[in-house]
């Protein structure tokens, strides 16, 4: 809970400064502000529903872990310059977006138990949100010049190189996809275990 109200703490704070630069659609349009509030929400929701959530829940929260996880990616690997990576002079609320938030996430759907086995067909209904982030981002830049991310900008090299980064990264979306699903399986089978030991020992 904390977790999320520093979430929320750091989107007000660049959300305020958005405003005062005239850049709040901008600043609404960013994958990292999105997925970090969805963070956000589903945390607090899981908080206030504890002990009857729908039986989809895991999978929603596996999405929003998931979304969080390709921000944390994406972030180090194509927009933050190479000498930012091992810097924290970044600004507080860079580190808990790009950061803390993205760790935490993925630490959280480790480590977290879960009891009813869920379908692989959710590592591509989890790809839904991101594609259609994509086709939104294109039609927008297409009518206003702006684009919230440089691999995203045609303008900024080429169709062909943004269609092949692109084509790269949602491979990237897939695979780690199906490695939170993977683990999220594990996490169940092992505490599925625990527990049929643990009435298999008791008398």
């Amino acid at each position: 809970m904390l977790l999320a109200l520093l979430i929320v703490a750091a989107l007000v704070w660049s959300g305020i400064e958005a405003v005062r630069g005239g850049e709040l659609s901008q600043f609404v349009s960013y994958f990292t502000n999105q997925s970090n509030l969805a963070f956000a929400i589903v945390v607090v929701l899981g908080v206030a529903w504890s002990g009857h959530r729908a039986a989809r829940w895991d999978d929603l929260r596996g999405a929003v872990t998931f979304y969080l996880a390709m921000t944390g990616i994406i972030y180090a690997l194509l927009v933050a310059p190479l000498d930012e990576l091992l810097r924290w002079d970044i600004g507080w609320t860079g580190i808990v977006l790009h950061r803390i938030a993205p760790v935490a996430a993925v630490a959280d759907w480790v480590l977290s138990p879960r009891s009813d086995r869920s379908s692989p067909r959710r590592i591509l209904w989890w790809q839904v949100y991101p594609i259609a982030y994509l086709l939104v981002t294109w039609l927008r830049g297409a009518i206003t010049g702006w684009y919230p991310y440089e691999f995203l900008d045609p303008t900024a090299s080429s169709w062909p190189q943004v269609l092949a980064t692109t084509v790269l990264v949602l491979v990237a979306f897939l695979a780690v996809a199906t490695l939170l699903h993977l683990v999220g399986g594990l996490r169940r089978t092992t505490n599925a275990d625990d527990v049929s030991l643990s009435a298999a020992g008791s008398p």
